[in-house]
């Protein structure tokens, strides 16, 4: 039997790969990516600069691991819908393999795919630990709050053991010709390279998991909150990209924490959490249109450009929205902790929507995940599933000096406040004219005042939301 393996970006790998560990099993075996222009144009590479250098240098090593296996990676252009079905009816193969994906437009994309294909086209499980939306309420159906999900999921779900990368993999058949291309360099897509971004690839991948197991995840509950603190695992792009596979960290993790309880639980918790998130986009793929509380529908959100542009460039006077927003721009990525801090800010201070804030992060995400994106944005808003209740405001100041008390993230990432006092880095406005003079800080000038105030912008967003969840109701 000759199987078409075919990779696609969400599984850059060769170990815990099921598609490619049966296709062995089968017989031939041809390994494939296409350079799909849904995401490989030059404008479309423009518009995800950080997901796509992970992608191009993941992608690299991928081709690298499966040439050192003993085969090849084919790499062709075009669009998958087109090319998939017609390199499967010219090499022949028996059969087209790959993962499931999530989301709304891959689906579509499958089952177009599907429909022309002349043979069986096989999609494994393998971006999730379990089917999306097969963890069920006694009554049969998705769970929409989270904590009863993830005791569930603990219930009706055994994670397997990962499979191990194959020794070997049988060359490409002489017979198989095609259109190859090489994988494009940054600079062919019209972008730069940024050195602060992870590294991508399988390799690296693995390495941050060990670093993770061997170090902050022994104190993974009190310090995954602290923004000034390397508290968190990073692993969220090789998970999108499937660099590491979620199961195998699963594992990782259960190994090396055993005897740590409660850092386990919380740490599954996190990956439970994406699993949560990818199933409401499979029941609910609606959702990336529309908010999942039906009461929010027509929510009087408003932008004004000057305030929009403050918020994206790290320039609203709130130390710890700022520096959110320029860590994003300069290494595509954001604190959890501070991603919630600058969602809630948006959406509730500045009353923009949140799919403004989404679509801003998921340009420059290099984790940029769209259901884990789409719904973290909408419990931030207080318009999703298990949301944060509307009339929670998040105060930037107390946030920052309770998950950032010295100050050391903002000075991170916005350095004109370095030399400023941890007592007051967090509010520069209400610091004494001498303490910003020996800090160097000239408030309006080399630093912004708030742009807004927080309690009029707190009562500004409950009475607005009052008055239209009053209505919607």
């Amino acid at each position: 039997m000759r199987s078409l393996v075919w990779f696609r970006g969400k599984d850059l790998r060769v170990s815990d790969h099921a598609p490619l560990r049966d296709a062995l099993a089968a017989g031939e075996v041809v390994p494939l990516f296409v350079l799909d222009p849904y995401f490989f144009a030059k404008e479309r590479a423009a518009a995800l600069p950080h997901r796509m250098q992970f992608l191009l240098e993941s992608l690299a090593r991928l081709a690298q691991n499966i040439a050192h296996l003993g085969s090849r990676l084919v790499v062709v252009a075009g669009k998958s819908t087109d090319v998939v079905p017609a390199l499967a009816a010219k090499w022949r193969v028996d059969r087209v393999v790959a993962h499931r994906w999530t989301e709304p437009f891959g689906r579509e994309r499958d089952r177009r795919v599907e429909a022309a294909l002349k043979v069986p086209f096989v999609l494994y499980e393998g971006e999730l630990l379990a089917p999306p939306a097969s963890v069920l309420t006694g009554g049969g159906t998705p769970f929409a709050v989270f904590t009863p999900f993830s005791r569930a999921f603990r219930v009706q779900c055994a994670v397997s053991s990962p499979i191990p990368a194959p020794r070997k993999i049988s060359r490409v058949p002489d017979d198989v010709v095609a259109d190859e291309v090489a994988i494009p360099t940054l600079a062919e897509l019209g972008l730069a390279d940024n050195p602060r971004l992870l590294e991508g690839g399988e390799r690296a991948g693995r390495d941050r998991l060990k670093a993770f197991l061997a170090g902050p995840a022994a104190s993974y509950v009190p310090d995954r909150d602290r923004m000034d603190r390397a508290g968190t695992s990073r692993l969220s792009a090789d998970l999108k990209f499937g660099t590491v596979s979620v199961r195998t960290v699963w594992n990782a993790a259960k190994d090396a924490l055993g005897g740590a309880a409660d850092q386990l639980a919380k740490f599954h918790d996190e990956l439970l959490w994406r699993e949560f998130a990818h199933g409401l986009m499979w029941t609910r793929p609606e959702l990336l249109k529309e908010p999942f509380r039906r009461d929010f529908a027509g929510f009087p959100w408003r932008t004004e450009p000057t305030q929009w542009d403050a918020w994206t460039a790290g320039e609203t006077g709130y130390p710890v929205v700022d520096a959110s927003a320029r860590q994003l721009l300069a290494e595509g990525y954001v604190h959890n902790r501070a991603r919630m801090i600058s969602a809630s800010f948006l959406t509730k201070h500045l009353l923009v929507s949140y799919r403004e804030g989404e679509a801003h992060y998921l340009r420059y995400l290099t984790d940029g995940d769209w259901a884990q994106n789409n719904a973290g944005w909408q419990w931030s808003a207080g318009c999703g599933c298990d949301a944060q209740p509307y009339f929670r405001v998040f105060n930037p100041t107390s946030q920052g000096e309770r998950f950032d008390p010295l100050g050391d993230y903002v000075r991170r990432w916005v350095p004109e406040l370095a030399k400023m006092p941890a007592k007051y880095i967090h509010q520069p406005s209400t610091a004494p004219s001498e303490v910003l003079a020996a800090a160097g800080v000239r408030l309006g000038v080399t630093y912004p005042r708030p742009i807004v105030d927080h309690a009029a912008s707190r009562a500004r967003f409950l009475k607005v939301a009052k008055q239209h969840l009053g209505r919607a109701g």
